[in-house]
């Protein structure tokens, strides 16, 4: 499942993040990339292990845990890995897929990847994210403070930045419910749960929604 967060972050969150990015010293991106996408990465990003670095993260992962149709879309179980990069003109990131394990010695799953856009669409030129589907493939180029997920099992790239400066966030989540289509069901479930309540309040049906909707969860974490 993909799919989209408007307003994933707040505006005063966002801001302070492009005023310190603003004036952050970035190193080569391929230093975090796996033997194959080194040949096709082509950026740079905050030193990840920088107290600046860190601060960011801490902004991020904070926003996307309380984010509640992101919980209910991902079951996140860690946030990890968040990279902050930043693609100047003439920069790209080629067809690649996301490692399974990230985190060195301490090994998480990338279950869920994630964009977080920064830079306004208008800012620059190219640098869409194109997803490669079982139907196609799909672009996406989002405004400032919106959140993109899609499973970490789909092929991805950046296209290549034609003018100005593209920043983004970037991360990956090991969710309690590794397999995508069990997911998928459980969010079914939840949005419509919740869609009931609204309309009708807490009734037999929600209750037995609600029941499923745990028991399952129960049945499919790890």
């Amino acid at each position: 499942m993909i799919l989209t967060i408007d307003h994933a972050i707040a505006s005063d969150e966002l801001a302070f993040m492009l005023d310190k990015l603003s004036q952050a010293s970035f190193i080569d991106g391929q230093l975090t990339a796996g033997w194959h996408a080194k040949q096709v990465k082509h950026n740079t990003q905050l030193e990840r292990n920088s107290k600046l670095a860190q601060e960011l993260q801490k902004i991020v992962t904070t926003s996307l845990l309380k984010h509640p149709l992101l919980s209910a879309a991902v079951q996140p179980k860690f946030i990890h890995s968040l990279l902050f990069s930043r693609y100047e003109i003439g920069m790209s990131y080629g067809n690649h897929i996301d490692n399974a394990l990230m985190g060195g010695s301490q090994f998480w799953r990338s279950d869920v990847s994630f964009t977080l856009f920064l830079s306004p669409p208008e800012c620059y030129g190219g640098g869409e994210l194109a997803i490669e589907c079982a139907d196609g493939e799909r672009s996406y180029k989002l405004q400032a403070g919106s959140l993109l997920i899609y499973p970490s099992s789909f092929l991805h790239r950046v296209e290549t930045v034609t003018e100005g400066v593209r920043l983004v966030a970037v991360g990956w989540i090991q969710s309690l419910v590794r397999d995508p289509a069990k997911r998928e069901i459980l969010f079914d479930i939840d949005t419509v749960k919740r869609s009931l309540f609204v309309k009708a309040g807490k009734s037999i049906e929600f209750d037995l929604l609600a029941k499923t909707h745990a028991n399952l969860l129960r049945k499919w974490a790890d």
